[in-house]
C-alpha cells in the first residue's frame, strides 16, 4: 500500500511506521491521520508482524496539531473529530473512539519517541504500549496553552499512566517538561540519543522473537480489558483463556524450546 504522509516498513516482524512531515515536526492532520489508522489496521491484521515502532521523521515525533489546519475549524467541519460507533457496546465501545482504538491494535506498539512531541503527539503515544524517548528532548500537553481541553480521553488516562497530580500538572500548566522528568513519573523510558532507533529497534526485536504472538494479543487485550471490568471479571477471563492455551501450538512450543535449550520458533496459533 502507498502513503504519502506516513512511511511504512517490515522487517523481520517488525512493523516501522513514521510519521513523514519533518519539515513541520510531523504535524499533525487529517491525512496524516487518516493513513496511520490505515497502516495500525493493516500492521494488526497482518500475521507476519509481531511488533509495531511508531516514530517521527526528521529531529521530531509529532509536535501536535498542524495550525493551519486548526485555524480553519467551524462548525460544519467539527463533526469528523468524534469516531466512536453507537452500534458498539460494552467494553468493545471503550476502543471505538478517536485514538482508543489503538490499545485494541492486537500487537504490541512502541512509540520511538525521537525528538519534541506536544499536544496530539503525546496523546497518540499515550495509547502506545511502550514509550522510549531520547533523553535531550521535551514534551507538552499544550491544551490549556491554545484554549483547549483534555482532548483524546487524556483525562482519563493520564491520571492511569502517571497519577491525577502529576496528570494535572501535565494538563493544566501545559509547560515544557524534560524527558528526564517525564521518566521519572513513569510516563517514558529514556535512551540515549546515539544508536536511539537501533536501541528500540533491538528491544523491539526480542519481543518479536522471544515472545509468543498469540500470548502478546491475548495479554495486551487483558491488561486493557481490565481497565473496565471487576476483579472477578478479569479472573473468569483469564481462566478461559488460560485454558484455551493449553491446546496452542505457541504453548507446546514454549515448553519444548525451554526444555531443548533453543530460540523459539512460534507459530502465533
Amino acid at each position: 500500500m502507498m502513503y504519502d504522509h506516513i512511511h511504512y516498513d517490515l522487517t523481520d516482524h517488525v512493523a516501522t511506521i513514521t510519521l513523514n512531515n519533518p519539515e513541520k515536526l510531523n504535524a499533525f492532520g487529517p491525512a496524516m491521520e487518516a493513513e496511520l489508522r490505515t497502516a495500525l489496521e493493516v500492521a494488526g491484521n497482518d500475521a507476519n508482524v509481531r511488533v509495531i515502532i511508531l516514530t517521527g521523521a526528521g529531529k521530531g515525533f509529532c509536535v501536535g496539531a498542524d495550525m493551519s489546519a486548526l485555524q480553519e475549524i467551524s462548525d460544519a467541519n467539527l463533526s469528523g473529530l468524534e469516531t466512536g460507533s453507537a452500534q458498539v457496546e460494552g467494553i468493545e465501545e471503550n476502543y471505538s473512539h478517536r485514538f482508543t482504538y489503538i490499545l485494541a491494535t492486537p500487537k504490541p506498539i512502541i512509540a520511538a519517541i525521537n525528538g519534541p512531541m506536544a499536544g496530539v503527539g503525546l496523546s497518540i503515544a499515550a495509547y502506545c504500549d511502550f514509550r522510549y524517548m531520547v533523553d535531550n528532548a521535551k514534551l507538552s500537553t499544550s491544551f490549556s496553552r491554545r484554549g483547549l481541553v483534555a482532548e483524546h480521553g487524556m483525562s482519563w488516562l493520564l491520571p492511569r499512566l502517571v497519577g491525577p497530580m502529576n496528570a494535572l500538572d501535565l494538563l493544566l500548566t501545559g509547560r515544557a517538561m524534560s524527558s528526564l522528568e517525564a521518566e521519572r513519573l513513569g510516563l517514558v523510558r529514556t535512551l540515549t540519543a546515539e544508536n536511539f532507533m537501533a536501541d528500540v529497534r533491538r528491544i523491539a526485536s526480542d519481543l518479536a522473537t522471544y515472545s509468543s504472538p498469540r500470548s502478546t494479543a491475548i495479554i495486551k487485550r487483558q491488561v486493557y480489558d481490565g481497565l473496565f471490568q471487576q476483579l472477578g471479571e478479569a479472573t473468569a477471563s483469564a481462566l478461559a483463556e488460560e485454558i484455551k492455551s493449553f491446546s496452542s501450538e505457541d504453548f507446546k512450543e514454549g515448553i519444548s524450546h525451554f526444555i531443548e535449550k533453543r530460540p523459539p520458533d512460534f507459530t502465533g496459533r
